[in-house]
């Protein structure tokens, strides 16, 4: 069987699926493409992230993706200027809550970024700018808990108001605009 596999940069306001069975009425990612039967999200972004989205007929390249191996970098927006001790912080490994238990995360890179690529986007509004400033920090996991790198920025004093994927292995978002789907031949981590 030829499997077909897909790039999407997945909008803020979109849940990591194609099927909701709950009440409330949530957008889907069939409604951005066309995509062919047993199409499934590898990882999940929640319905407030944005970002680099891999998507596949494959389940073994599912699991190939998914493996600790492979790093996946996150921007995030966070309240207030955060400071050289919080991301020395985030670098060795924080505590967070998991499944009612504490965990603390792996050693990763974090990094402040000082000037943001065009292609991240405007995104939505976050709040006004008399609520405080707002900084941005780079995050690249290998792990991925539930909202881990929302609970690592708050674990440090930042919560996270914009997450966005821009890399998963060697797969960036450069040159996706959101809620553009590429399909591609195979996955280049």
């Amino acid at each position: 069987m030829n499997h077909q596999h897909f790039v999407m940069h997945k909008p803020h306001g979109f849940l990591s699926q194609f099927i909701y069975e709950k009440k409330r009425n949530k957008r889907l990612l069939g409604e951005l493409f066309s995509f062919p039967g047993g199409t499934m999200a590898i990882g999940r972004l929640d319905e407030d992230s944005e970002g680099l989205l891999l998507l596949t007929t494959d389940g073994m390249m599912s699991e190939i993706v998914r493996a600790k191996t492979i790093e996946k970098e996150y921007y995030a927006q966070v309240d207030g200027l955060i400071t050289d001790e919080a991301i020395e912080q985030l670098q060795n490994g924080v505590e967070i809550g998991f499944k009612g238990i504490r965990y603390v995360t792996k050693p990763c890179d974090a990094k402040r970024i000082i000037e943001l690529p065009d292609y991240i986007g405007e995104g939505r509004r976050i709040r006004d700018r008399r609520h405080g400033p707002t900084s941005w920090v780079s995050i690249t996991v290998t792990e991925g808990k539930f909202r881990q790198v929302r609970k690592m920025t708050a674990a440090v004093g930042f919560p996270t108001l914009r997450l966005v994927r821009i890399r998963i292995g060697n797969i960036h978002l450069e040159g996706l605009k959101a809620g553009v789907v590429k399909e591609v031949n195979a996955f280049d981590l």
